[in-house]
């Protein structure tokens, strides 16, 4: 069979045709960026069990001081891209997103470092630690997160607490309970409670899971009925009891 060369011509033909008229249907239908102003941003943070350093303010803050804050600019003008390496060098800042519309409107999508432990040690060093077990730099904002004091160095902090306040963190109780940990010099660690005026004592931070959750336990079936401030300590130290130290009585 001979190869219809005049056929072939022709189908190639229209389909270069049917792929121009869609090209200029798409062309004369774009805004022309040029002309279209930014007319709104919308910063979005992501949210942890934790708040972060970061807010709406602060982000369009940094972002008028270095001249890439996209209200009122022309839509052509906005580097998406720019905006992004820009806020990833932040060192709060994990991740950043940013998108555009033909509307003039700009979304910034943001995820940040989370810090979930103040670390107040007694060699005078203070900084913080975020969720991923790293050390934040220090910085002039400040954060609600678990404060940490006593003989602690910045690996201590950073393999063993982190760790260990990650697994509080997850657990509503507990996030709501504890507002300090302090390490003793051999490494072994105290809770100290929102509820009640006593110190719970884990011992070595090993078995975590397991000290909270007899702690929990006797919280529930044993301070519940005794009275939240009978005790001044209470020590899960050791498996399978519970060691606890009577409030000495107020002298009359």
């Amino acid at each position: 069979m001979a190869f219809n060369w005049k056929k072939s011509l022709l189908i190639i033909f229209d389909i270069a045709i049917a792929a121009y008229l869609v090209l200029a249907v798409t062309a004369f239908n774009r805004p022309d960026d040029r002309a279209v102003i930014c007319n709104h941003v919308d910063i979005q943070i992501e949210q942890d069990v934790v708040e972060g350093f970061l807010t709406n303010d602060k982000i369009k803050d940094m972002l008028t001081r270095h001249r890439i804050y996209p209200l009122t600019q022309p839509m052509y003008d906005v580097n998406t891209r720019n905006i992004e390496e820009f806020l990833e060098s932040n060192s709060f800042v994990e991740q950043a997103e940013c998108y555009k519309t033909p509307t003039g409107r700009v979304y910034i999508a943001i995820k940040q470092r989370i810090p979930i432990l103040h670390v107040m040690a007694d060699n005078d060093e203070t900084y913080y630690v975020d969720s991923h077990c790293s050390v934040m730099p220090q910085n002039k904002f400040t954060c609600n997160s678990l404060i940490a004091t006593g003989h602690i160095s910045k690996r201590y902090a950073q393999q063993v607490l982190a760790p260990m306040v990650n697994i509080v963190l997850t657990d509503p109780f507990w996030k709501n309970q504890i507002v300090q940990l302090n390490v003793l010099q051999d490494g072994s660690v105290e809770l100290v409670p929102r509820v009640g005026e006593h110190i719970a004592y884990l011992g070595q931070p090993v078995n975590i899971v397991h000290k909270l959750e007899r702690l929990r336990k006797f919280y529930k079936l044993g301070l519940s009925q005794a009275g939240w401030n009978k005790y001044s300590r209470i020590s899960v130290e050791f498996d399978n009891q519970i060691i606890c130290t009577r409030r000495p009585k107020a002298k009359r």
